[in-house]
């Protein structure tokens, strides 16, 4: 018997399933060629020697039928074992497959061990296709031969050795009688006695579910439509159980054509078939949750998909989550503790929804959720309500409560998709536009998402091609002593020369920058900008001398593995001294990378950089918090500047950041004053610093430069 690799022909319109298929045939053990089409099938096998064919059943132009029946047409490929594969599982088409000469029949998606078993088989049957034509003419010879009473005795044994060595099984046809074998009984938990010998002890017990392929299987055999019958099946045990059975036998006819008699063997494969089962499970559920994986959950989309192509009135939604915050938790109590976490959100989550629906786990810290059936925004939009309930509720993970939200992006089949992945990718795009919304929240989606994302992924391009472009600028803008009104700094302010849209601001694009990584090459040249430029003009204007520059700098860039030597190697670069520059942090770097953070800026300020907290006021930020941070300087946030007067709120905290600030040694800067009025009262409150529009706006190098120069007190007009 040859030991080479069989050549399996692989035939699909798909382009993904030819993939999958072939992929999964070479690593066991056989070689593939691909064809997406039935005439280019019909050439190959042509040209190249085929040992088996797996025939998809719906392709345009010519379906998998036609193929078939050419192939059985031909002298030469008549007997070339051919499999159907179909998502349509519709026994009229099982049977005439069979009919027109298909050797096996497998359903989509395809069971993986399942598939091994069938090509297997097939082409075992095909290396012993010769001998068992021989033999089954010798056979039919003999029965004509022998006498009634002989070939009874005969054929049973003869026949029954064909099969496995377990259960036998002898089939009297015009009588409708069946012999079990003792072992046969014993297999089902019975005795030899408790069963008889009417067919209906064996199919009265096969599970419903399987009966009828059994039967067209058994009827296409009797037709020799096929060579021999081979299923598997379950049938109920005597302890109520059903049990995974493999069964094989052949038939003998008469002189007239009609099968009289039929015997074969059943073996027990509940092991194995559970062994696929738990192989099949782990293929298709994520090992931490339990939850349905990627793959499974797009599986039962495109079902759903495919049902509201045959019904107008069928409606789903597909919601996309992610966990807010889950970074910060796993990051700061460890990767159990996360695991932990994502499993009890994992159970929530099926707890929300109803029997049909789909929960799954699409990676990291994002589950997807499929809700089967159901109409209207509001009733998805409740589903949402519910889900936000049970995740917002707190979570003891090792004596410790966590909480944390979800942001939620939903979209609708109404929208009319074509495909699963589009579906999840505008829940996902939703999903983002609820986290920018400020999380915690459900979005639904809309087409103007769609488009806003596309003009977001071509802005993310034309950003990293500004860095390299030099289309980056540095405006300033001064920080002045409001007792004098005299600039004592500048703060750079980052913005984009795009060459279409004109100056951008960095609200259009800092975000991005974060979220691409880009914000940390671009902050590095921010900062190394600022400090030559600074560094330029105490050389050059000595009453500018005195003047620090402040520059942002985000905790990405902060979080570096050589931050603290970056930052000291462009004040070396740039000949600027430590004390002339200020960093800004904002408040919420501070909150969420505590340690690490404080850790990083105790180093640079011993170095004599100086560090601000920037947006003072927005974040939650306690006494007992604020005295151990390293800062030296508060920048209150336009926000309160904004509404201060005689009275009122805004007044009051402002007076109390003041005195917070004074009494921990702190210096304070008042962002976003424009009035003569909040600069008396800022001042009336002991504030040292302000910035904004009253002084001056952001200026362009050279008009900061101009500004200097003068060296003039900088007073309303």
């Amino acid at each position: 018997m040859s030991t080479e690799p069989a050549t399996i022909l692989v035939v699909d319109d798909e382009q993904t399933m030819r993939r999958l298929l072939s992929r999964f045939l070479i690593l066991n053990g056989h070689q593939t060629l691909t064809a997406a089409g039935g005439a280019e099938a019909l050439s190959l096998l042509q040209e190249e020697r085929i040992d088996l064919v797996l025939l998809d059943l719906m392709m345009p132009e010519m379906s998998g039928l036609e193929v078939l029946r050419q192939i059985k047409a031909t002298p030469a490929l008549a007997h070339l074992p051919v499999v159907m594969i179909s998502a349509e599982m519709d026994i009229d088409k099982v049977a005439e497959c069979i009919k027109d000469g298909a050797d096996d029949y497998l359903s989509k998606p395809f069971n993986p061990v399942l598939l091994a078993a069938r090509v297997s088989s097939c082409l075992e049957r095909q290396r012993l296709r010769a001998r068992e034509q021989a033999y089954q003419a010798q056979l039919e010879r003999q029965v004509a031969e022998r006498t009634a009473a002989l070939a009874a005795s005969e054929e049973r044994y003869a026949l029954a050795a064909r099969g496995a060595n377990d259960g036998l099984w002898d089939w009297e046809l015009p009588a409708n009688r069946i012999y079990l074998s003792p072992r046969w009984k014993q297999m089902l938990g019975y005795a030899e006695h408790e069963l008889g010998s009417d067919p209906a002890e064996w199919f009265g017990r096969l599970h419903p579910d399987d009966r009828e392929l059994t039967e067209v299987r058994l009827a296409a055999h009797f037709q020799r439509l096929i060579t021999h019958f081979e299923q598997e099946y379950r049938i109920l045990h005597k302890d109520g159980n059903y049990r995974w059975m493999l069964c094989r036998g052949l038939a003998v006819w008469d002189e007239a054509g009609r099968a009289v008699r039929m015997a074969g063997s059943q073996t027990d494969i509940t092991e194995r078939k559970q062994a696929e089962q738990r192989l099949l499970h782990d293929a298709l559920h994520d090992g931490l949750t339990g939850l349905p994986n990627r793959a499974l959950f797009l599986d039962r989309l495109k079902h759903c998909l495919s049902r509201t192509k045959r019904s107008d009135d069928y409606q789903f939604a597909v919601m996309f989550l992610d966990l807010d915050r889950f970074k910060v938790i796993n990051d700061s109590l460890g990767h159990s503790t996360g695991d932990l976490l994502l499993k009890t959100i994992a159970e929530r989550l099926e707890q929300c929804v109803r029997p049909g629906d789909t929960v799954a786990r699409h990676g990291g810290d994002e589950f997807t959720i499929l809700l089967d059936d159901i109409g209207l925004d509001q009733a998805v939009l409740e589903v949402a309500e519910r889900v936000q309930q049970a995740i917002s509720a707190p979570v003891l993970l090792e004596q410790q409560q966590v909480f944390t939200t979800a942001s939620i992006g939903v979209t609708h089949s109404s929208l009319g998709y074509d495909t699963a992945s589009d579906m999840v990718r505008d829940a996902d795009t939703a999903m983002y536009y609820a986290k920018l919304g400020g999380k915690a929240r459900a979005v639904l989606f809309d087409p103007a998402m769609h488009t806003a994302a596309t003009e977001r992924l071509q802005l993310e391009s034309a950003l990293r091609w500004a860095y390299e472009r030099d289309e980056l600028r540095l405006h300033y803008q001064p920080i002045v002593e409001l007792a004098t009104g005299r600039p004592v700094g500048l703060e750079a302010l980052l913005r984009w020369q795009h060459p279409q849209r004109g100056l951008l601001y960095p609200n259009s694009f800092i975000q991005l920058a974060e979220e691409t990584g880009l914000i940390v090459p671009i902050g590095w040249w921010v900062l190394r900008e600022a400090c030559a430029q600074l560094s330029r003009w105490h050389r050059d204007i000595p009453h500018a001398r005195h003047l620090w520059v402040t520059v942002n700098v985000s905790a990405k860039q902060l979080h570096q593995p050589n931050a603290v030597e970056q930052i000291m190697g462009i004040l070396a670069e740039t000949n600027l001294p430590p004390s002339s520059l200020k960093l800004e942090i904002t408040e919420t770097t501070f909150l969420e990378h505590s340690k690490r953070t404080t850790d990083i800026l105790q180093q640079l300020r011993g170095a004599g950089i100086q560090v601000c907290m920037d947006d003072f006021g927005t974040g939650y930020s306690s006494l007992s918090y604020l005295q151990n941070l390293p800062i030296d300087v508060l920048k209150i946030d336009r926000s309160f500047i904004d509404q201060i007067g005689e009275v009122g709120e805004r007044s009051e905290i402002v007076r109390t950041i003041l005195a917070l600030a004074q009494t921990l040694g702190l210096r304070a800067v008042a962002e976003g004053t424009e009035t003569r009025e909040q600069a008396e009262l800022l001042l009336a409150m002991h504030c040292e610093f302000g910035q904004g529009w009253l002084f001056s706006q952001a200026l362009e190098p050279a008009q900061a430069e101009q500004l200097m120069q003068a060296n003039i007190a900088l007073v309303p007009k």
